[in-house]
């Protein structure tokens, strides 16, 4: 019988595994992505039953140990469950981090409990010290991370850098790698060691993520995405659990993979990004540009003849979009002018929003159909024969001085080129600066022209003035 249960565990754990590669697949089409998250929820669903009535090892009292995990489970389920319907599309970056930096404090309890099997049982292997300390220390620096992370993006914490912190964080990285070999190598199983490594760990990833500015906020939660991936696979190999292991190994490659993409995308290598990070100034934009120029406003009624007049419109989504919660409003205004005959699209840059694809959720929600929603490449080639591109919200990714302004610190980004178009408009609140802190030249070029106030409230304004035209 018992070797039943194996055999059922085991083939369940396969198709568990299976089901997260098809998920994870089914996540690169946007008009699949929620059947491929709904096959891994399932999968993962199966592999948490199964373990529950197959798993011979739970406990000697196996009540109590049933009951404590089908309580975290419905703990558990009703509080994710409460904060994903209640999220909104501006706090959708904070959640991920919130809920990433758990999966990796559950990477470091596994550890934690482990190193306790292993001390109580007299020996030491030391393929099995390795995994639980690196299990420790990436599952520790993760939550730590993503903490901060969820923190700055909420406005909660401020970028801030100690004097010589990169000094400081390379010791102390060389500080918790010395340590964990000699635990390794030793052969001396002292607690004390444990929780000091957890506490290395801990204060270093809080280091890490604390000097980093917000234009790269997307890398570092995609970064610290792969590292509760890695931690949870080596959860997998402590436990010879397959459908942990997989799932681990997808999170921690896709994560590593998505980040290597958005540096990329950024034009800047990973440790650029975590060594001199974008942010940390506060420049105040004025009416009259540090470069020269002066701002141009218009008027939703000219904006208006702008647009239903057009051959082709091209929207820049941003973060203000987000906040105004104008998807709705901009995909109605969307349907209008294609009734008029203009044709319409949406210009995405890798790293608009505050997470990776944030974007790409945010119009899918609305019902934008993908085929509209252009990757950058892709927007950049069409800008020349563009009549009117509308900035909605967006700063850092549409900045010309990335291209132009060597002294500036997101030079080298690619952008979308909004200036190869005909005319400009920029719906913003005011002339506060993007997340990374400094002027951006486009509001002070002869092209553009600013239509000051809440994104959704002035798209509804256009609405208006383009259904009476």
């Amino acid at each position: 019988m018992e070797l039943l249960g194996n055999s059922i565990l085991e083939i369940c754990y396969i198709i568990a595994s299976v089901t997260f590669i098809m998920g994870l697949k089914m996540l690169s089409s946007p008009d699949k992505a929620r059947k491929g998250n709904l096959y891994a929820a399932y999968g993962m669903g199966l592999a948490i039953v199964a373990t529950i009535l197959f798993k011979e090892e739970l406990s000697s009292d196996k009540t109590l140990n049933y009951v404590l995990i089908l309580a975290g489970l419905l703990v558990g389920t009703l509080i994710g469950k409460r904060m994903a319907m209640k999220v909104k599309m501006t706090a959708m970056p904070q959640m991920v981090s919130f809920f990433n930096g758990m999966g990796g404090a559950c990477a470091a309890v596994i550890s934690i409990v482990e190193f306790d099997h292993v001390m109580y049982a007299g020996t030491v292997d030391k393929g099995m010290m390795i995994v639980i300390l690196l299990g420790l220390i990436i599952g520790s620096v993760s939550f730590a991370g993503s903490i901060i992370a969820y923190g700055k993006l909420e406005g909660k914490i401020n970028d801030k850098a100690l004097p010589g912190g990169q000094v400081i964080n390379i010791l102390l990285l060389l500080g918790i790698l010395g340590l964990a070999v000699f635990m390794a190598t030793a052969g001396v199983l002292n607690p004390m060691h444990l929780y000091l490594l957890l506490a290395l760990s801990l204060f270093y990833g809080v280091l890490l993520v604390m000097p980093i500015g917000g234009a790269d906020m997307p890398v570092v939660i995609s970064l610290l995405n792969s590292f509760t991936g890695m931690a949870a696979a080596f959860g997998g190999f402590l436990y010879g659990n397959q459908a942990m292991l997989t799932g681990g190994i997808l999170v921690g490659s896709a994560g590593t993979i998505l980040t290597v993409l958005m540096c990329k995308a950024m034009n800047r290598s990973l440790t650029n990004v975590i060594i001199g990070s974008f942010g940390g100034s506060s420049a105040t934009a004025g009416i009259v540009g540090e470069h020269g120029g002066t701002i141009k406003e218009i008027s939703p009624s000219d904006a208006a003849i702008l647009l239903a007049y057009a051959t082709r419109v091209s929207v820049v989504p941003g973060y203000g979009l987000a906040v105004a919660q104008a998807q709705h409003t901009v995909h109605n205004l969307e349907k209008i002018l294609e009734g008029k005959g203009v044709e319409f699209s949406y210009a995405v840059h890798p790293v608009a929003g505050r997470m990776p694809g944030h974007m790409n959720v945010l119009l899918a929600e609305a019902d934008v159909p993908y085929p509209k929603l252009l990757e950058m490449e892709e927007a950049n080639e069409q800008m020349a024969s563009t009549d009117v591109v509308l900035v909605i919200g967006a700063n850092d990714v549409v900045n010309p001085a990335a291209e132009n302004d060597p002294s500036s610190p997101i030079y080298g980004m690619p952008i979308i080129k909004v200036l190869d178009a005909k005319n400009v408009i920029v719906m913003k609140r005011s002339m506060g600066t993007g997340y990374a802190g400094i002027e951006n030249e486009l509001f002070f070029h002869d092209k553009t022209r600013m239509l000051f106030g809440d994104a959704k409230d002035s798209l509804e304004k256009l609405i208006a003035e383009v259904k009476d035209l």
